[in-house]
């Protein structure tokens, strides 16, 4: 199935690995020009090769800590800049920070929303007027399934993750006119670096194929999901097949939500 992606411009934050990195070859392998960001830059452009490796030419990558207001300012503008716009965003950053109330400092609060809402509120503030000129574009946040029903010990990624909620859909209110369309999708367990890393920490003495597997007999299908699924998912959402869907959160889970 065509997508109508070919020759659109994607900036993907996060996109070094998981599905940040799954998105970036999809949508390069559909003709999109596509940026990536990543504060390591080894990995980053190991995700760059694959990238290329597959068949997607045009790749911009940027070494980015987007908890700093310039540097995911400036990594949306050089994307703009080199490609003259800007259609797609993808707000793909976060790490699993879940622990009790109590625990949670003021610092531990303030860099979670820095890292979670605050990148993804500076970068479409960067992307929205480019997207404008060009007659439209996509916005998708990429949360997790505590946004929608957060359980106990899941602060602050819980409440930062609802916050991104919101956003996904105060925007989509606000740019329907612009025919710029927002979306979220909230995850569940997906393979990733930061998942195997977690998975590695809990089953030890476990391979991790092993620990995957072990992980995913608590949800409904029985496995972990896989990043690419994710990313089928970001690119439906990207693309022209999915141009009356605007201000909807998907569960992209396995079915382990508890809420629709």
């Amino acid at each position: 199935m065509d997508l109508g992606l070919k020759s659109k411009i994607a900036a993907i934050t996060g996109g070094s690995e998981g599905i940040g990195k799954a998105t970036a070859m999809l949508l390069a392998a559909e003709g999109a020009k596509v940026a990536i960001c990543a504060r390591r830059k080894d990995v980053l452009e190991t995700a760059v090769g694959e990238i290329r490796k597959q068949g997607g030419g045009d790749v911009l990558a940027v070494s980015c800590d987007v908890t700093q207001p310039g540097q995911v300012e400036n990594f949306v503008q050089q994307a703009i800049d080199a490609w003259g716009g800007i259609d797609i965003l993808v707000n793909n950053v976060g790490t699993s920070f879940a622990t009790s109330f109590e625990s949670v400092t003021d610092e531990g609060w303030q860099a979670d929303f820095d890292l979670k809402l605050f990148s993804a509120i500076r970068a479409s503030r960067v992307a929205i007027p480019s997207m404008r000129s060009r007659g439209g574009g996509r916005i998708i946040n990429v949360l997790n399934i505590g946004s929608k029903a957060p359980g106990p010990s899941s602060v602050p990624t819980s409440v930062t993750r609802a916050a991104g909620l919101a956003l996904t859909k105060a925007l989509s209110k606000e740019l329907a006119k612009d025919n710029i369309l927002v979306n979220a999708i909230c995850i569940g367990l997906i393979k990733s670096g930061q998942t195997g890393r977690g998975a590695a920490r809990r089953y030890p003495h476990l391979s991790l194929d092993e620990a995957f597997k072990e992980m995913g007999q608590r949800n409904p299908l029985g496995r972990i999901g896989e990043a690419e699924e994710a990313a089928s998912v970001i690119a439906f959402l990207a693309s022209g097949r999915g141009s009356f869907v605007s201000g909807s959160a998907i569960n992209v889970d396995g079915g382990a939500s508890a809420v629709v």
